[in-house]
């Protein structure tokens, strides 16, 4: 049975990954410690002989027993709620622990993924965003701590392969939203549900005229698995090209939801990017692979997940 590592397993994508490696017939090792991931995204699993879980920082030396056929490095805070409340560990995860999965990759002959995001663009002056532009970061603003380290994973993921000839692949994810998401995480789309179903008004930051582009968790998993699986070892795109102002994403809420609340407006955070819109031609090419479940589709499944979760 091939064996796979997924760092960040009990978060919100790690843990949707659990269950595609599972489904997949892998025996699968997550690693999290739980400083932004939850228990309760996995504990479905814990009964199963082909999985196991350690609560470990990869910040420090990682050590896994036996054989790993793959390592996919999804342990991050994510959001900027999250960071900016630990800007040091989130620094640290993408440097040393990223340092230290690289490490275990070459001793173990495994081949490894790491998350990069969309936000090592930063406030692009290109759009939409391919992955041959380098960027317009700020690395000493707030929001720095995040780019910055996944800037430096990937150079670090890089240098990996082309030195040591490491099997790497390294996927940029765009805005993704889906069951398992944290109400409480600052991102957009739960905060806007939460509120709603709280019966509070939509708070918009600017005049709400910044886009961003939404993908579904499934279409995202599938964009990794296919990666993964791979022989590209540069940097992919994985997100959902359907761009949509935050304005327009707030009404959707409210329609989807039924509220009879407002939106209310407050000052836009220092270097929030003004547009977000994946460019997926190389996904297309490389991977065979594009988004296939409309907004509606999702933000409808979503919506009856987070009423679930409240009402419990």
């Amino acid at each position: 049975m091939k064996r796979v590592l997924i760092t960040g397993g009990a978060g919100f994508l790690g843990s949707h990954l659990c269950d595609r490696f599972i489904k997949e017939g892998y025996h699968v090792i997550a690693m999290d410690n739980l400083i932004t991931g939850s228990l309760r995204n996995i504990e479905h699993l814990f009964k199963l002989p082909q999985f196991e879980f350690y609560n470990h920082d990869v910040s420090n030396y990682v050590h896994v027993e036996g054989h790993i056929d793959y390592i996919l490095h999804f342990a991050s805070p994510a959001s900027p709620i999250d960071y900016l409340k630990i800007p040091i560990q989130t620094l640290k995860v993408g440097s040393l622990g990223t340092h230290n999965l690289l490490g275990l990759a070459k001793a173990k002959k495994a081949r490894m993924l790491i998350a990069s995001t969309s936000e090592v663009y930063g406030d692009p002056h290109v759009h939409p965003q391919n992955e041959d532009y380098w960027g317009n970061v700020n690395p000493i603003g707030p929001r720095g701590v995040y780019d910055e380290a996944k800037r430096f994973q990937e150079a670090m993921t890089m240098a990996y392969h082309t030195y040591h000839g490491l099997e790497t692949r390294i996927i940029r994810i765009f805005n993704t939203y889906g069951p398992r998401m944290r109400l409480d995480d600052g991102r957009a789309l739960p905060a806007f549900i939460g509120q709603a179903i709280r019966g509070e008004d939509l708070t918009v930051f600017g005049d709400g005229s910044q886009t961003r582009s939404f993908c579904y968790v499934d279409d995202l998993i599938e964009g990794i698995y296919r990666l993964l699986l791979s022989d590209y070892s540069y940097p992919v795109n994985i997100g959902n090209p359907d761009e949509i102002t935050i304005k327009e994403f707030a009404e959707e809420i409210i329609k989807l939801t039924g509220t009879t609340q407002k939106i209310s407006y407050k000052p836009l955070p220092k270097d929030d990017p003004k547009q977000r819109r994946p460019d997926i031609t190389r996904a297309k090419e490389i991977l065979g692979w594009e988004p296939k479940i409309s907004r509606a589709e999702g933000l409808k499944i979503t919506y009856d997940f987070f009423k679930n979760t409240v009402k419990k």
